[in-house]
């Protein structure tokens, strides 16, 4: 394991080192218990005791942390966990954190990528005008997408926001649901609604969708349309299958964004059907002006097990394991 040595780091104001430290000191223990240090403050200092090499991460992950609270930025042992989880060939310079503003919701609260990859996904959609997000539940690929989109529409860069998703059922029926169409597909698009909901608030939410500056709508609307000055959002794009996947990007217009996200490991079509997102990797790989953004069961920014759930099920796949 190496030498056992001390680093010292200059303490940071005593707001700083409570978020730091988090409740309980939770955050700390998170640090020492994973890389097997020893971490206190005294004298203005914090001091960092340990093999070599371990202690040397643990400085590491400190700076990045004193870079987030410096920022105004809440700590939770989320961020903690991720940067932990980080290899020393992915770990970026100290002075670079994966926390990037997208956008305040109505309430005035700050929507940020949380990881690395989240940070490339938004960096991505700032500056190509198609980008897929490909990744596990969780890892903020369709939330994120939303906030760019009302970003987006927030400072008239684009005059609409589309949001579509292909009505493939995952082993459930939609004729067996009551009522009409409409009522039928909302189920399917609850997640978008609810995504914009979020951010923009009931009252504009509904104004909009009412104007139609907001559409909602399956992925079969789109077909034969052209979209100009559209923020375009396909959403489960692992259920769509080439025909369709072709089919929407063709419908970019003049001035309109699109993103496309999806979960390969989740497809619900019929085993001989392809998938039109794994298709587009494929047929797409060497486009320009289009970018391809994977997350993975790191980037999972809900309860901590979902994580690691993903990550069983990651496991399992490539076991080759199959139910009898």
């Amino acid at each position: 394991m190496g030498t056992v040595v001390e680093r010292f780091m200059e303490l940071p104001d005593a707001h700083q080192l409570a978020n730091i430290f988090g409740t309980n000191d939770s955050n700390i223990k998170l640090i020492e218990d994973r890389l097997g240090v020893k971490i206190t403050a005294r004298n203005n200092e914090l001091h960092i005791s340990g093999f070599e090499s371990r202690a040397d991460t643990a400085v590491d992950i400190l700076k990045k942390l004193f870079i987030i609270s410096a920022q105004g930025n809440n700590i939770t042992e989320q961020n903690v966990r991720y940067l932990l989880e980080l290899t020393d060939e992915e770990r970026i310079n100290a002075d670079e954190i994966p926390i990037d503003l997208v956008c305040l919701t109505y309430r005035g609260k700050p929507i940020k990528s949380k990881t690395y990859s989240q940070k490339r996904y938004v960096e991505a959609m700032r500056k190509y005008p198609i980008v897929f997000g490909i990744g596990p539940a969780g890892t903020g690929k369709t939330f994120l997408a939303v906030a760019m989109a009302v970003k987006a529409f927030r400072e008239k860069l684009v005059n609409r926001i589309i949001l579509t998703r292909p009505a493939v059922e995952a082993g459930e029926r939609l004729g067996f649901l009551p009522g009409d169409l409409q009522n039928k597909v909302d189920p399917y698009l609850r997640p978008l609604y609810d995504a914009l909901y979020h951010i923009m608030g009931p009252e504009t939410y509904q104004s909009n969708l009412e104007k139609g500056v907001i559409e909602v709508a399956p992925l079969a609307y789109m077909r034969g349309r052209t979209l100009d000055d559209s923020f375009i959002i396909l959403d489960e794009a692992q259920n769509t299958t080439p025909e369709q996947m072709k089919m929407f990007l063709t419908r970019m217009g003049i001035g309109s964004r699109m993103v496309i996200t999806g979960d390969i490991t989740q497809i619900d079509l019929p085993r001989d059907k392809k998938s039109g997102l794994v298709e587009a990797r494929r047929v797409l790989a060497e486009v320009e002006g289009l970018a391809f953004i994977y997350l993975s069961e790191r980037d999972v920014v809900r309860h901590e097990l979902v994580q690691k759930i993903v990550k069983a099920y990651e496991n399992d796949d490539k076991g080759g394991r199959t139910d009898e």
